[in-house]
């Protein structure tokens, strides 16, 4: 597959430990910091309920868009993304649990990716309100799948109450 130079992505931020907003302001700014990346756009922070794991406290979502300025193929980029996580103090211990933070490769590009480490597009961000709405923010008319955000959101029970977003957890799009 051939590597992307000069492209966007866009990332899903997620933090439910300590100071959940401060660390996803955090994570924000070593990705403007990363060598090669330049932060374009951040949505408004959301607060969230946990999915999969349930019994946790809530977590504060955003996406962001970065500029790729050098030719990372998605594994490398998905590479500075774990050593960012790392940097501040992410251990994976239980899946779906609580976390200092999370950062997803949502999309980079036009690029589909299918590996054992990474799928691109996010094969679960269309079943994920916490993604799909601060995507919405950012890039309303994007096309993932023939669909824009607004479209796959239609599918999803969820709603959205002031800065908080509440899904039914594991929810299937309709449709599907």
């Amino acid at each position: 597959m051939p590597t992307p130079s000069a492209s966007h992505a866009y990332l899903g931020l997620g933090s439910n430990m300590g100071d959940p907003v401060a660390n996803v302001h955090l994570a924000v700014k070593a990705l403007q910091n990363a060598p090669g990346l330049a932060v374009d756009a951040v949505s408004p922070i959301f607060r969230t309920e946990p999915q999969g794991m349930r019994d946790q406290d809530w977590f504060a979502n955003c996406v962001a868009r970065i500029a790729v300025r050098v030719p990372y193929s998605p594994e490398e980029l998905l590479d500075v993304l774990a050593d960012i996580e790392t940097r501040m103090g992410r251990v994976r211990t239980t899946h779906w649990g609580p976390r200092i933070i999370d950062i997803d490769l949502l999309l980079y590009g036009d690029v589909e990716w299918d590996s054992p480490r990474l799928q691109i597009p996010h094969p679960r961000m269309l079943e994920r309100a916490f993604v799909l709405v601060p995507l919405m923010h950012l890039a309303p008319e994007i096309s993932i799948r023939g669909l824009c955000p607004s479209q796959w959101l239609s599918r999803l029970p969820y709603r959205l109450e002031g800065d908080r977003i509440l899904q039914a957890t594991n929810a299937i799009p309709r449709g599907e």
